[in-house]
């Protein structure tokens, strides 16, 4: 009972006190009377809060349910009020890392697959990597090609498949197989030349090159048309029916110049396109054969006639500037 007495005749926390002596409260494990709402508030002499304490930001977005949106100052964040967009993949077989690819369109119908990226554009980039042993040692390695569109998006691509001594007995002459692939990896369309006769003073067995898509698929061909004087192709459909030309120039020589080589209707009357060497600077082309090629086509043009004009290109860079340092 006196210990009960001494408690409830004790002074009120924070009464009778010194000014400057801090309030102080009881336990958290006193508690109240029943219905008793809280303790009372600071008494005279509580120090509040200081002049320039930095409050809450006004504005301030706190997280939600569902939020998909980073808040602003992110950095991975776009504009505010807009979600995150999608990055282009960068996981590309063969090429350097940080070269998005193209997105893939929804196929036409009757599209061969891998072939509807063909569909949304009417010009192709073609660059050749540089192989540095090749560079190092003239030891012939398998050609490997970036394919793009006129963004710079990767399209495809395309690496050589040739063996070792084919490659270094038989030259830029050789008989290759060119597997294009896409960007999930799938082969998408399959060159293959067979070994013919590089002369122009013979007019039997002439180069030619056959496109599938997919591969086992034929979808057309390119063949040489014999001259004297110009180089001259013919491109074919899947029932080897003439469907367009491409002529060359007299004299094929890439010094401090494109090389053009139109693309005409059959009656050479229209030029519906060209496939272009493009000059690559004196130290490119002197020591290396590493070559980059312009394909211009109608964007109405069916898709199997566009991947046959890859296989045309491809064709023009092993007859004419493949040997080492152009010096053909």
């Amino acid at each position: 009972m006196e210990k009960q007495n001494g408690q409830m005749n004790a002074p009120h926390p924070g009464t009778n006190l010194p000014p400057d002596y801090p309030p102080q409260y009881p336990s958290a494990t006193l508690q109240g009377p029943p219905g008793h709402t809280g303790y009372p508030g600071p008494q005279v002499g509580y120090p509040g809060p200081q002049v320039g304490y930095p409050g809450p930001q006004a504005g301030y977005p706190g997280p939600q349910a569902g939020y998909s949106i980073p808040p602003a100052g992110y950095s991975g964040a776009g504009p505010v009020g807009f979600p995150v967009q999608h990055q282009p993949v960068y996981n590309q077989p063969g090429g350097p890392a940080g070269v998005p690819w193209m997105p893939a369109p929804p196929p036409p119908s009757g599209c061969p697959p891998g072939l509807e990226y063909l569909s949304q554009i009417d010009q192709i980039l073609i660059h050749q990597q540089i192989e540095l042993l090749e560079v190092i040692t003239g030891f012939e390695t398998n050609n490997k090609y970036e394919i793009k569109n006129s963004f710079g998006q990767k399209i495809y691509f395309a690496v050589e498949d040739t063996d070792c001594c084919t490659r270094n007995c038989c030259g830029a002459s050789r008989p290759f197989t060119m597997r294009i692939i896409d960007n999930m990896g799938q082969e998408v369309i399959t060159l293959e030349r067979p070994l013919r006769c590089d002369s122009c003073c013979c007019p039997c067995c002439l180069q030619e090159i056959e496109v599938h898509a997919p591969p086992g698929v034929p979808v057309g061909y390119v063949t040489q048309t014999w001259h004297p004087c110009l180089p001259r192709f013919t491109i074919q459909n899947e029932r080897r029916e003439d469907v367009l030309k491409i002529i060359g120039p007299c004299v094929v020589c890439s010094c401090c110049a494109d090389v053009d080589f139109e693309i005409k209707s059959l009656d050479e009357e229209t030029i519906v396109g060209k496939i272009s060497k493009q000059w690559t600077g004196f130290v490119r082309e002197a020591f290396t054969d590493a070559d980059n090629f312009g394909i211009q086509f109608p964007l109405d043009l069916d898709v199997k006639m566009k991947a046959v004009m890859l296989g045309a290109c491809f064709l023009i860079d092993f007859m004419f500037f493949e040997r080492s340092g152009n010096t053909e």
